[in-house]
This record gives structure tokens, sequence and C-alpha cells, in this order.
């Protein structure tokens, strides 16, 4: 099958989160040994978290290629094209290898249905996940898988990984993972196995209680962050630079949040043995798209993904920290499953024009009902993002505008601006 002929395929599954949608392991396990078990004898660092995951185990793939190792990432959501979830060295894969892996997956999967051992197609992301860790087992020594969604039920928890690695975790998807903090900690702590290291980033004293418990349970060696102590912190527009245990190290992902990553992409790494130089260059050199990614200048363009209250909260602070006296410009678009009042009761107050949009999504909230949320003083709504980027071209020259609320959102702005 082609490409966009995969591409579509994918999306005929549907690439969304259904009230009511049953989560567990049980079909990506079928599935996997009707594949002959592509995930077995793989090297994998498995990475949990509500934010900052995906940022975490982007550094820790840059820091194990940095040491030599030929290194898969698998992440989600894609911002452009679903090819940027499986990653080789830090290369998305070609439309050819996606549409190959595919192929196979597929071709295992409609032999299941036929002989009746399964009775639906696997879903988008259980067939992404399936091809990453087949295209893993032909090409990389080692390979960072990011959680999905939660954890304990998430289709990439069948694999055995040598080191778990636990974000920090805030409310998000409450309607599948619980609407307790500790409900959220307990499914994301359900990537931790038994004798396996775990590193724990920062959390809440909810959160952390639960996690260490598990931990306990399963005579996991835990490295806590929060005690891992760094000095000569500095933060710039642009990164940050500190020093932990006398070693200096430079991230340039923007925002005080991107330190407790940072951190724990660092003791995940020393835990895996890796040496000091390529733990740096793995920090120095990572690119994390669409979080608070700088694209252009006067005005800045700048994109973040804040799509929860957690990233929202990092969002508003980096604006108040950075853009004080400089004009402040939001075009916001949000999906219907969001919560979209924590968000924007924390963001809209801080925007000196606000442009309120949609992505080209079926579950894209409509402008409209996003101001009847949260209003705004000097608020425009547009019908898509192509309008929105044309009015935020108009903001002054000094001004900087953020792009955000939804990864879709941003997702589809970048394709438009970068292109």
């Amino acid at each position: 099958m082609s490409y966009p002929n995969s591409v579509q395929y994918l999306y005929s599954l549907g690439n969304e989160l259904k009230p009511g949608m049953k989560l567990g392991l049980e079909p990506m396990q079928t599935l996997l040994a009707g594949m002959g078990n592509p995930e077995r004898g793989q090297r994998f660092v498995h990475v949990a978290g509500t934010n900052g995951k995906g940022s975490t185990s982007a550094m820790i793939a840059n820091a194990l290629r940095a040491a030599g190792w030929r290194t898969g990432l698998y992440t989600s959501p894609h911002l452009v094209e679903p090819t940027e979830r499986i990653q080789i060295d830090g290369q998305p894969i070609t439309t050819a290898e996606f549409a190959q892996a595919f192929d196979t997956v597929h071709e295992v999967a409609e032999r299941l249905l036929r002989e009746e051992v399964i009775d639906v197609h696997p879903s988008y992301f259980e067939t992404i996940t399936a091809m990453a860790l087949l295209v893993f087992r032909e090409r990389c020594q080692i390979s960072v898988i990011e959680v999905g969604l939660g954890g304990r039920l998430d289709a990439t928890n069948v694999i055995a990984p040598e080191l778990c690695v636990i974000t920090p975790v805030a409310y998000d998807h409450e309607a599948f993972l619980g609407n307790t903090l500790q409900s959220i900690a307990w499914e994301k702590a359900g990537i931790l196995k038994p004798g396996v290291p775990a590193v724990i980033a920062p959390q809440t004293v909810e959160t952390n209680t639960v996690i260490l418990g598990r931990a306990r349970e399963l005579n996991c060696e835990v490295i806590d962050t929060a005690f891992l102590p760094s000095t000569g912190v500095q933060f710039t527009p642009h990164g940050c630079k500190f020093t932990v245990e006398g070693v200096p190290y430079e991230c340039p992902l923007p925002g005080r949040h991107q330190l407790d990553n940072a951190k724990t992409a660092v003791a995940a790494c020393l835990r895996s043995g890796l040496n000091t130089a390529a733990i740096q260059s793995g920090l120095r050199n990572v690119h994390w798209p669409g979080r608070l990614e700088l694209i252009s200048r006067d005005p800045a363009f700048v994109l973040d993904g804040a799509h929860n209250p957690a990233g929202a909260a990092a969002l508003a602070a980096y604006i108040r920290e950075f853009c004080a006296g400089r004009p402040v410009w939001l075009v916001y678009g949000a999906m219907r499953d969001k919560a979209i009042e924590e968000v924007t009761t924390q963001l809209f107050p801080l925007a000196d024009h606000l442009i309120v949009t949609a992505a080209a999504f079926p579950r894209a909230l409509r402008p409209e009902a996003i101001l009847d949320v949260t209003g705004h003083p000097n608020a425009t709504i547009v019908e898509t993002i192509a309008e929105a980027i044309g009015i935020a071209r108009t903001a002054p020259p000094e001004a900087t505008v953020f792009f955000t609320g939804s990864l879709i959102v941003v997702g589809e702005a970048r394709a438009a601006l970068v292109e």
C-alpha cells in the first residue's frame, strides 16, 4: 500500500479518544504474537508521565545516539506527518519505510481477522506501535518508547524495558485515567516492572506516594530526581544551563519546567551507564518541535502545545518571565475533550490580543464555544488556522505570538509556517 493510502487507512481506524473506549493489552499482545513477537529481545527505555515525557524521551534518545548506539525513538502524537512518531537516530523513517511496516502489520491483522482470532482491526495507536517495534527490531540497538495514554493499559506496555522513567504527573485524560491525581499516578506507575530500575521526576506528594509505593512492591531501584541537586542554574528565553554533581549541562528547550525534564534525562542516562560527554551532547543538541519553539522573528512566532492545565501553567510562567513589557498575542484552538476553562483562565489574561480558531480536525471545539467559557476584551474569531496566521502577521514587530491550546493546532500551524 502507498504511504498516502496507509495513512488514510490508519485515520479510518479512528485517530481519536472515544468516550467509553476500552483500554487493554490483550489486543496488542495478540497482534504481536501473530507477528512473531518483534518486541522480544530488544532493549528499551520506557517513559510515562503527563507533561514532559516527549521532551525527556528525546533527550535520552539523543544522548544514547551520542554514545554511539543506533537509537530508536517512538513518540506521539505527531505534529505534521505520522512518520514523525518512529525515528531512528533523530530522523523520522521515510514514507516508504512507513508504508512497508504498515503493510506487514496490516497483513497480519487481516489474517487474524479471517481466522477469527480477533474481532476488529487493531486501533490506530496499536498498529503504529507494532510498526515501530518491527522497525526497531531490524534497525536499532536500543529504543526509547514514550507511552501514549496512561501506562498500565497502554499499547506500549508490552515491552520489557531495562529502565523505566516517569515524568511529572498531572491532570489529563481523566475520563480514561480517573479524576484524582492518585488514580492517574497509579496508571502511570503501571509501566514499572519487577526489579527494573525507575527514574522518577519531581512529583506532588499525592503522586509520589503512589509511584514510590508501587516501586517498593515491585522491588525497583528508584532514582528520585527530586533529590538530585543542581547548581549554577541559569535560564534564558532559549533554554537553561545547570550543573549536576560537578558536571555542567546545557539544554536548548525553553521554559523553567525543562530543567526537571533535563535532570530526569541526565539521571536516566547516568543509570544507563552513558559517559559524561554523550549526555552533555545529547542535551545540548536536542530538538523537540512544538514546545516553545521559536520559528520566526519580527514578530516572534512561538509554537507551544499547552493542551492541559499543567502545560498552560508552564507557558504562562514563561510569558510572565520572558515577555514582560512586550505585546503578547495568542492564537488559541482546542479539542472538545480538554479542560478548556482551566487552560484559558491561565492564558487569556496574559494576551494583549487573542485570536481564537479551530484546527481542521473532527474533535476541534468551535471558537465561539471557547469564548463562551472564557472571554477576552480584544478577541478575534476566525474559522481556520490559515486565517489566524494571516492576522498574526499584522502583529507589531516587537510582539510575541504564541500558537497554542492543542498539539493539533500547533501541527497545522507549523506545517503552514515552516513550509
